[in-house]
C-alpha cells in the first residue's frame, strides 16, 4: 500500500473513532474498472407540471413539448449516471387520487428525456410535476 494511502486511512479511522467526519479526495479513491477513480456526484431538479424548473443542481433548462414530456438540459455527461424520477406535487395542490407514473432516459450525453403519465381511457401521457434525482460516479 502506498504511504500516501496509508496515511489517508489512518486519518480517516483517527477522525471515526474521535466522532467526526472524513473525507478523502477523488485521487485517493480506488480505481474503478475502467480506470477511473470512484467518485460520487448528484445532481436533482423539480419541475412543475407546466415544465419550469422550480429548483435544482446541474440542470440548466427544460423543454416541454407535448402533455406529459419534458426534455432537461444538463451541464454535465450522463454517460455514468443512475437516473431515479418520482411524480410529486413540488409544494402544489394534492394532485388527487389515482395511478400515476414516470420514466427518466438519456436522450443524448447531456439531455434527459421524461414522460409523466396517468393511466386512463382518454389519455395516459399527463403533465404532472416531479423530481429527479442523477447520480454519478
Amino acid at each position: 500500500m502506498k504511504r500516501s494511502r496509508k496515511l489517508a486511512t489512518g486519518a480517516a479511522i483517527l477522525a471515526l473513532t474521535a466522532g467526526g467526519a472524513f473525507m478523502t479526495s477523488g485521487a485517493l479513491a480506488a480505481p474503478t474498472a475502467g480506470g477511473r477513480a470512484a467518485a460520487g456526484t448528484t445532481y436533482w431538479a423539480k419541475v412543475t407540471a407546466s415544465g419550469y424548473l422550480a429548483s435544482g443542481s446541474g440542470v440548466t433548462g427544460v423543454y416541454k413539448f407535448g402533455n406529459g414530456r419534458y426534455n432537461l438540459y444538463t451541464n454535465f455527461d450522463l454517460s455514468s449516471c443512475a437516473l431515479t424520477g418520482t411524480l410529486n406535487t413540488n409544494g402544489g395542490s394534492d394532485p388527487g387520487p389515482g395511478t400515476s407514473s414516470i420514466m427518466v432516459g438519456a436522450v443524448d450525453s447531456r439531455t434527459l428525456f421524461v414522460r409523466t403519465a396517468t393511466p386512463s381511457s382518454q389519455s395516459v401521457d399527463d403533465d404532472r410535476p416531479f423530481s429527479l434525482v442523477i447520480s454519478c460516479y
